[in-house]
């Protein structure tokens, strides 16, 4: 059944070709679809164009199909084109003329964009459940590793002492930063399409301010064109958010990497989160955090990806929007499996002590020794030369036990609660609360 077909079947090859993967990505947005039809038909009868027993039958039908479509063996209608025609044919099965009203007013585009904003909203949701997860256990390790001393490095030299409470609560506020990119995202996503039909609206009397309330939404798009023409904007920055993640779990990993080497040797994993070699029997390979990295610099990819497939496309619906569902749906789950992962190993993660007595590091305090003559009255131009000649000359000498910072988010004030305030603040500011109470009522 294909919602647009007449009496000239479609050949076969171009079927093939244009159907793709649609199918498969269906099952993302089956759930979805279903609740947009239940607030779809609630306004059709609102408006008149649906009876009341119509109506009746209709919510009890797709409140089975709700059921049905989260089944693990779901499997759409052979006869289907997509999940919007197996809904509207099983429906037509069940109950007869009162099936095929269900798209008055609507369009599969308006549909389809309905979906997704849906289906995001909810990935959403886990999402930042997931980096909330990740924040806490590193803010967690921030606080217990707080006095264990490190190299700070710039251009991959020996910098500054640095502390693994400064370095785990460096990616805790970075995950603050993402949190906040997310939330961008979600404001965007949050406006509902519903009514918009092909992009041209309808000249039925539809009311899309009650469909807008019974999903949940904050607000709508308001103009049909635009509603169309946010196709791929939306999806482009659910990408940028994404990528942002995916870049400081990545960058997360390849410091564990380093650190991991025997070289440096600040970190170590029990024996069984790590995977060895067919041939050197020494060998405790970084795996899993080099497949986290591989799999967050692809998702860094994805808003490139997006913004190639949508580059130059007019206003108004085009094909070539089908595929980004194809490359953004599964970015989801990868990078739920790398936080998990990460979680997982840090959660074991063991740091090294007294890192910095060994005497490679003493040039880490070549700035705390410059300081600490400006403290004594020396200008701190001055008391930098001082300080390179005697490292010139070998005659730097440095105290490690006089270390003092006391500044906001420095060695000795890691600024951990401010810091985790402001995760509150962003995590509290998603209206999570009313959107479930909406599609709750939906169901009742």
């Amino acid at each position: 059944m294909k919602l647009w077909e007449k009496d000239v079947p479609l050949r076969g090859e171009v079927e093939a070709f244009t159907v793709g993967r649609d199918r498969e990505m269906d099952r993302y947005l089956a759930r979805y679809d279903v609740l947009g039809s239940l607030a779809h038909i609630r306004m059709l009868a609102s408006v008149g164009l649906l009876e009341e027993e119509e109506l009746n039958k209709l919510e009890s039908g797709l409140k089975q199909l709700y059921q049905d479509v989260q089944r693990e063996d779901f499997r759409m209608d052979e006869e289907a084109e997509d999940i919007h025609s197996h809904i509207e044919l099983a429906l037509t099965k069940q109950f007869g003329e009162a099936g095929k009203k269900i798209h008055t007013a609507r369009s599969r585009n308006d549909q389809v964009l309905l979906d997704i904003r849906l289906f995001l909203r909810s990935e959403i949701e886990a999402l930042v459940e997931k980096v909330g997860k990740l924040f806490d256990l590193l803010q967690a390790k921030s606080e217990q590793y707080r006095d264990y001393l490190m190299p700070g490095y710039s251009h991959f030299q020996l910098a500054m002492p640095s502390s693994f409470g400064l370095w785990f609560g460096a990616y805790a506020e970075s995950l603050v930063d993402d949190m906040i990119g997310i939330r961008s995202a979600f404001d965007i996503i949050n406006k509902n399409p519903l009514g918009s039909g092909a992009g041209y609206g309808s000249s039925f009397p539809i009311n899309r301010t009650l469909t807008t309330q019974l999903l949940g939404f904050e607000t709508l798009n308001y103009n049909v064109v635009y509603a169309q023409m946010s196709r791929g904007r939306v999806e482009r920055v659910t990408a940028m958010a994404l990528a942002n993640l995916a870049d400081t779990c990545s960058r997360l990993s390849m410091d564990a990497c380093l650190y991991l080497s025997q070289d440096l040797g600040f970190i170590s994993f029990p024996a069984e989160f790590m995977t060895g070699s067919s041939i050197m029997p020494h060998k405790k390979n970084p795996d899993v955090f080099e497949l986290v990295r591989s799999h967050c610099n692809r998702l860094k990819a994805l808003p490139n990806q997006v913004m190639l497939m949508t580059t130059n496309l007019p206003s108004g619906y085009h094909r070539d929007l089908q595929l980004l569902k194809e490359d953004l749906f599964p970015a989801f789950k990868t990078i739920h499996d790398c936080m998990d992962m990460l979680i997982l190993m840090f959660t074991q993660v063991q740091v090294r002590e007294g890192i910095l007595a060994d005497e490679k590091y003493k040039y880490l305090f070549s700035v705390e020794e410059a300081n600490k003559l400006v403290l004594q009255g020396t200008a701190f131009r001055d008391a930098y030369k001082k300080v390179g000649i005697d490292i010139e000359l070998g005659q730097f000498v440095y105290d490690p036990k006089t270390l003092k910072h006391t500044h906001e988010g420095s060695i000795g004030n890691l600024s951990t609660a401010e810091i985790k305030q402001q995760m509150e603040k962003v995590t509290n500011s998603f209206p999570f609360e009313t959107v479930r109470q909406a599609l709750d009522r939906l169901l009742q």
